[in-house]
């Protein structure tokens, strides 16, 4: 009698503990929310499935992870880096929440791993596994780690777009060849590029939902459906990354200078039934609309579930800070950097956490300089040459508004947070002068000058004369020390000059302004080239860092087809200056130029008054130099070839 009491007092009291832990729920969850007290912003978000094995483990599962953490390291500090990854990952399985060891292995990978490897391929395989592991597993699993951000950012701004590894040529040419199938070439404007990525922001989140409100699209998914029913289950219709890139891949044929060079449509048609199967339904002019409303929804969809990207903080940042272009790995850096300290910013309760975030911050910032020194990117993806890179001389004006929001941020942070930023600050905006100089900017560069005058100079706290120079003096002295350690200096330089000589030289009728411009480009780049610095050639056969101002024949092809598709300006000038430049020079950028200026041609007033083959004439001898362009295309695809069967044979 007495056991059965107890038992149901026991009862009783549990009953009435579960009814109370009920109650004190929702308020326990509530404070967590506020106080910021989980991995994840809303407590009620689980465990990921694989966190299953560690809790059935139970309390032993903090012993295995300590253990395997410190034999982690001992395998790394002996060059086991092999080993190690492997201990790593059965870390992430039992401890997912462990944002250091997604960090130690993502850097593990990116950096040890693969610079043991023998080819560019086999090394941006390894870099590439890094980067996804952290940004789509990693950060899934623990969305407010500062640190996990940060390390994302860097590794992309230091290891894809730095210069410090032997294959940082081939990893340009990856990822953007990657961005570039996946969400497009971006239009030129800033207005246009917001818009182009709110489309994507505001895209359905199903395609029920698209196809209720777009019936073509559903016409369009049926044909590609019933294109693709007859194929292997991989290529069967599945709204995955790799749909994208076969899509990305079918439109970058229509558009690329190579492809039809190298006369790739046809190839592809002929030996790729995936890409026929694209080709047919895509190509069907009552698809261009259904297309046009299906694209933004993929990408919306493959952003998310791929790439672990939000297409609405992709909008925000391109609206408050520049023209962000995705397929510049600085873009991804930005993103990521900002990412995490807007996430983690309530979650600053310590010293400790509050340098983090200036680190992060740093990222930023830099970031933002070189998208201002590189951030104008033309690719073929069907070509070998390496991205085009131009200066952008938009971001000077989100960096001196972003300098002011970041040194007001960080003024009270002790070890002097504020005046770090006011370094960078100096030394960015110095180089602005010298570039908006050599554009032609005088007004814009001596506004520059004036104020780093009144802010570090004679108004400065410590009154200097360093910012009293004349113009001219200021940008000579400061410009040649910068080159060799600093080759995009050197770039941007050839690249504003080149840009100023064309427009102001052939617009304005001053041949001595483009002479003198040219000269100073062939000067420069031979002095660069020459440079006992820069000619190092990697174990790639690149020449690592005197590859990147490239030759003066790309340069003057390149900043010319610039200047021809910059929107910013009228078109009567850039056709005036087309039809006032040489005929080597119209030869070299005619058939990348012609298709944006005739659609651009064809909804201008001009297009009443005269063809368009009028104002943009085809130049003499064009067709040898096709013939030429596609005899030096087919070279080096074979070189290309022949380096790859050469490799594969050594293995």
């Amino acid at each position: 009698m007495r056991n059965r009491l107890i038992q149901l007092v026991c009862v009783v009291l549990a009953i009435v503990s579960v009814t109370f832990a009920e109650m004190l729920l929702p308020k326990i969850l509530r404070i967590s929310d506020e106080n910021s007290l989980r991995y994840t912003d809303v407590s009620i978000d689980g465990a990921p499935p694989i966190v299953a094995l560690g809790t059935a483990i139970g309390a032993l599962r903090g012993i295995i992870v300590d253990y395997l953490w410190i034999k982690t390291n001992l395998q790394k500090e002996k060059g086991l880096f092999y080993e190690a990854m492997e201990d790593a990952s059965l870390i992430t399985k039992l401890q997912p929440r462990f944002g250091e060891v997604w960090s130690f292995q993502g850097h593990n990978m990116a950096y040890n791993i693969s610079v043991m490897t023998d080819t560019p391929g086999e090394r941006w395989e390894w870099v590439r596994a890094g980067i996804d592991l952290v940004r789509d597993e990693g950060l899934r699993y623990n969305p407010n780690d500062l640190v996990l951000h940060k390390e994302l950012a860097f590794w992309l701004s230091h290891k894809v777009d730095g210069v410090s590894d032997d294959a940082h040529l081939y990893y340009k040419r990856e990822f953007a060849r990657e961005w570039q199938f996946l969400l497009g070439v971006p239009p030129a404007t800033i207005q246009d590029r917001v818009a182009w990525i709110a489309a994507i922001k505001d895209a359905p989140d199903s395609l029920e939902e698209l196809e209720l409100k777009k019936p073509e699209v559903k016409v369009m998914v049926d044909q590609l459906k019933a294109n693709l029913s007859s194929f292997e289950r991989k290529f069967r219709f599945q709204l995955d990354k790799d749909f994208l890139m076969n899509l990305g891949r079918w439109q970058s044929v229509q558009f690329s200078r190579y492809a039809k060079i190298l006369q790739l449509d046809a190839t592809f048609r002929k030996n790729d039934p995936v890409y026929l199967a694209f080709d047919t339904v895509f190509a069907n002019p009552e698809s261009k609309a259904a297309l046009e409303s299906f694209l933004p929804f993929l990408r919306k969809k493959v952003l998310r579930e791929s790439f672990n990207m939000d297409p609405a903080l992709m909008w925000e940042y391109t609206r408050d800070f520049g023209p962000f272009d995705w397929r510049h790995p600085q873009s991804h850096a930005f993103y990521w950097a900002r990412k995490g300290t807007t996430t983690a910013a309530k979650r600053t309760s310590n010293v400790e956490d509050v340098y983090k975030i200036l680190n992060n911050d740093r990222i930023n910032i830099q970031a933002m300089q070189a998208l201002s020194r590189t951030g104008l990117m033309q690719y073929d993806p069907y070509s070998n040459d390496n991205p085009t890179r131009l200066n952008d001389p938009r971001w000077i004006k989100s960096i001196d508004i972003y300098f002011g929001e970041l040194y007001r941020k960080h003024f009270g942070t002790r070890g002097g947070g504020g005046d770090s930023f006011c370094d960078f600050y100096q030394n960015f905006m110095a180089q602005a002068v010298r570039e908006l100089y050599r554009f032609g900017d005088y007004e814009g560069a001596q506004t520059i000058l004036t104020k780093l005058d009144n802010l570090f100079g004679r108004g400065g706290l410590i009154p200097n004369n360093k910012y009293e120079a004349p113009m001219d003096t200021f940008v000579r002295e400061t410009t040649y020390a910068e080159y060799e350690a600093a080759p995009d200096v050197a770039r941007s330089d050839v690249y504003a000059v080149l840009t100023r000589g064309f427009r102001e030289g052939l617009l304005m009728d001053r041949p001595k302004v483009l002479e003198d411009a040219i000269k100073f480009a062939r000067d420069l780049t031979e002095y660069f080239q020459s440079s006992q610095s820069t000619d190092f050639v990697n174990k790639f056969g690149e020449r690592r860092m005197a590859a990147l101002i490239g030759n003066l024949r790309t340069s003057v092809r390149d900043v010319l087809m610039n200047v021809l598709i910059d929107p910013s300006q009228p078109l009567v000038d850039r056709l005036t200056i087309y039809n006032r430049a040489g005929e080597p020079e119209r030869r070299m950028v005619f058939d990348l130029v012609k298709a944006p200026l005739e659609a651009e041609f064809s909804m201008d007033p001009l297009s009443k008054l005269a063809p368009f083959a009028q104002v943009l004439p085809e130049p003499p001898g064009m067709e040898p130099y096709r013939q030429a362009m596609a005899a030096e295309a087919a070279k080096r695809a074979a070189e290309l070839e022949t380096s790859k069967r050469s490799t594969a044979e050594i293995k």
